[in-house]
């Protein structure tokens, strides 16, 4: 009784307790006192958490005080038994854990209750019928009102919560406070209310409540549920392959990029506005900043540039938001923080609930590149000591994902170096063609937990001075390193439609090679660049001359550079026509640094709003194109201004290119969205007041949320839709505990309103 998670001190004290008994029977002095918890400053009580305390006290023994203790003690001592019990017992809750049957058979006696079970509220019936068999004999919907019932009502038993309304349905256990001791306390109590024959691993074979109802409905009428999930399983969980000429599209974007770049739209404004977002290092980080740069670049262990494209808010985070402890979220690298941020809002861009794809075959293909992030293993502290493999294995970023939305899809983790978010990419949209998944949440991230890359490519002479990226120019004198997280959400154009999801771009196709035996491990391989457009092209069964324009990969780099232009003039600067427009050549890296494994998705996010604004931004710092490039020999131009991008007929296309420092390349194209086709039906605007559901995690982060809505609004000014704000709250956005609705009629009335909250 009571020694639940303390096997090994419970066979110490039998053998006790057996030793004392020995004596007895031989008229030899000993007494053994089975000791109930005590409370009390020091001793064994300090190694338990307080929800061990907390069960103890709900199995009936609740922790006495010292004097409670020593009175006992000397009551003890003063009889002539060998094996004592001092505890004290709380008759009602034992009473109460009795009638739910979680306590073990021998203290039937210590407490008389008879045990009712009930099915929806009655007692059973006086037949011999077990618990599922009358719940066999139900209804479906009674049947799953009625399980669901009994799971809700264990757990709340479980966790001692007066009443089953505070369980939540859909929440993980653990999230829930659920331990290992819990879960086996909830597989044995259920086992004896249902009569079914559980497993151990209930609990982590099914983590939700939900899921567990799922189950035990299918233990109970196995042939009718299993039908039933076969049908959603076809319907929903498990697409078929697409339709060759079913293209891939994107639905949803998000981004967090320097220059306090938080969204797409910002991203456009910095683009439009030719601005870049170069910084000096950051002063948040655990940098020894003062003994970095030094100007000089022979002195070693220096960074003779201080300046990058920096996230100076990389360290904030709310773990609570993702059911992450404090302790959990300090041992996670910030790489992994910001992709659950960013995916999230990528979610909710494409106007999906991220709560609506748990247990769907959603795929996460995620790249990023391993960071030196805490202390090494051995001397990892206390503190972060059980979360250090998870927080600093670039596998969990994709894992995490997948994890914390519920996505039961193809999950990775690709690490090519900088081309991994469009290898990425690449893998995506394979997975939708071959029918892998339904919805596929693709992008990359890097943030810089050390300087050493400037360090390194300090002794490379490899970065520019002025910490500017210079790319296919005169000027280019190297790169700059930058940060950032891109994500796109993916679908095939026949599901994006019939879920009514606004269609950003087309991916038109993708191709990925590697250089071989180049000149050198690291050095770029004009070949294979050629290879590589020429595959991409097959892949979207489109001709050179069918590319307007360029997202190159354009580091500002003496060598790297002039091999990419030429693989591009070889290619489609070629067959373009002579009075054809030329491929028009540009580099997001001048705004914004070199975004390593995030590089490549933020060209795809950059091109995809040149699509939609039709202008193709200006590359910055160019001052005159680089003289080592035969620029005659084919048709393209550097986008030294901005242009504006006329549709010539067709939809606008372009290629986003990324190469690895491991030498695999990649490159997309992309194509305008195509037209909406019409619809049968046009909504009707309903008459009367229109209500803004708003809901968080917390009171304070509704109140953010409210002022984010206003903000919005504000900015919208007279183009706001307040039936269409009403309908993305309503279906497009997660619904969290904390909530209020906003009620009005005009855009005037709802900041008011909002302002008030």
């Amino acid at each position: 009784l009571g020694n639940t998670g303390q096997a090994n001190y419970a066979a110490a004290n039998t053998f006790l307790d057996a030793l004392a008994t020995h004596r007895h029977t031989h008229h030899q002095p000993a007494t053994s006192l089975a000791w109930g918890l005590w409370h009390t400053t020091s001793g064994m009580i300090d190694s338990l958490a307080a929800e061990d305390v907390e069960r103890w006290a709900r199995h009936g023994l609740p922790a006495m005080t010292p004097e409670q203790g020593l009175a006992l003690f000397d009551a003890a001592i003063a009889g002539d038994a060998p094996v004592v019990l001092a505890a004290r017992i709380d008759k009602a809750a034992l009473s109460e854990r009795a009638a739910s049957g979680l306590l073990p058979p021998m203290f039937s006696s210590l407490v008389r209750t008879k045990v009712r079970r009930t099915v929806t509220g009655t007692s059973s019936s006086p037949s011999d019928l077990s618990w599922a068999e009358l719940t066999a004999q139900l209804l479906p919907a009674q049947r799953r009102e009625a399980v669901e019932k009994t799971v809700r009502s264990a757990v709340a038993t479980v966790l001692g919560h007066a009443k089953t309304t505070v369980v939540p349905i859909d929440r993980s256990f653990k999230e829930q406070g659920f331990s290992s001791l819990n879960g086996v306390e909830l597989r044995n109590h259920l086992s004896r209310v249902t009569g079914l024959r559980l497993p151990t691993t209930l609990v982590f074979d099914h983590p939700t409540p939900a899921a567990l109802v799922a189950y035990v409905l299918d233990q109970v009428s196995p042939d009718e549920d299993a039908a039933t999930s076969q049908q959603l399983d076809t319907a929903v969980r498990r697409p078929h392959g697409a339709e060759p000429d079913d293209p891939i599209v994107i639905v949803g974007m998000s981004c967090h990029l320097p220059g306090g770049v938080s969204s797409p739209q910002e991203l456009w404004q910095l683009l439009s506005e030719e601005r870049d977002a170069i910084s000096e290092f950051p002063t948040n980080r655990d940098w020894d900043i003062a003994n970095l740069y030094d100007p000089d670049p022979e002195v070693p262990g220096r960074s003779y540039t201080n300046k990058g494209g920096f996230l100076h808010d990389a360290d904030l985070f709310d773990p609570q938001f993702f059911g992450i402890s404090p302790r959990e979220a300090l041992a996670t690298e910030p790489q992994q923080r910001v992709l659950l941020e960013t995916a999230w809002t990528a979610l909710e861009n494409a106007h999906i609930a991220p709560d609506t794809l748990k247990g769907t075959d959603t795929g996460v293909f995620i790249g990023a590149i391993a960071q030196e992030y805490g202390p090494s293993a051995v001397n990892t502290p206390a503190e972060t000591e059980g979360y250090r493999i998870t927080g600093t294995t670039m596998s969990v970023a994709s894992g995490r994902l997948a994890y914390t939305l519920g996505l039961e899809g193809p999950a990775m983790t690709v690490d090519t170096a900088c081309s991994s978010s469009l290898v990425a990419l690449h893998l995506a949209a394979q997975a939708l063609r071959n029918g892998e998944c339904g919805i596929a949440i693709t992008g990359g991230a890097t943030v810089m937990a050390s300087p050493g890359h400037f360090i390194d490519f300090s002794r490379q002479r490899g970065l520019a001075v002025d910490g500017r990226v210079k790319a296919f120019a005169d000027g280019a004198d190297g790169t700059v390193w930058g940060e950032g997280a891109g994500v796109l959400i993916l679908e095939r154009l026949s599901d994006a439609r019939r879920n009514g999801h606004e269609v950003l771009a087309v991916v038109r196709g993708t191709a990925v090679n590697q250089d071989g035996a180049s000149n050198g491990l690291t050095a770029p391989n004009g070949p294979s660049q050629e290879r590589m457009i020429r595959q991409a092209l097959t892949s979207a069964g489109l001709t050179t001359a069918d590319v307007d324009a360029v997202e190159a990969h354009g580091t500002g780099t003496k060598l790297g550079d002039p091999i990419e232009a030429q693989a591009l003039l070889a290619t489609y600067g070629q067959g373009r026509g002579e009075n054809a427009e030329p491929l028009w050549l540009g580099s997001i890296k001048s705004n914004i640094g070199h975004a390593q494994a995030a590089a490549g998705v933020a060209g795809v996010i950059k091109m995809v709003l040149a699509m939609r604004h039709g202008m193709l931004p200006r590359t910055l710092h160019v001052d005159e194109p680089t003289p080592h490039v035969d620029w005659e020999s084919g048709q393209v131009r550097l986008l030294d201004e901005a242009r504006q991008w006329p549709q010539a007929g067709r939809p606008r296309r372009a290629g986003v290119s990324s190469f690895g420092i491991s030498g695999t390349n990649a490159h997309v194209i992309l194509e305008q969205a195509p037209a909406e086709e019409p619809r049968e039906t046009v909504r009707e605007v309903p008459e009367g007041p229109v209500v803004w559901p708003l809901s968080a995690k917390t009171p304070a982060a509704l109140r953010e949320q409210a002022a984010r809505l206003a903000a919005h609004a504000r900015q919208a000014g007279d183009g706001l839709d307040i039936h269409a704000v009403a309908h993305t709250l309503a279906h497009g956005r997660t619904a969290f505990e904390e909530r209020a609705a906003v009620t009005a009629d005009t855009p005037d009335q709802f900041l008011a309103a909002l302002d008030a909250l």
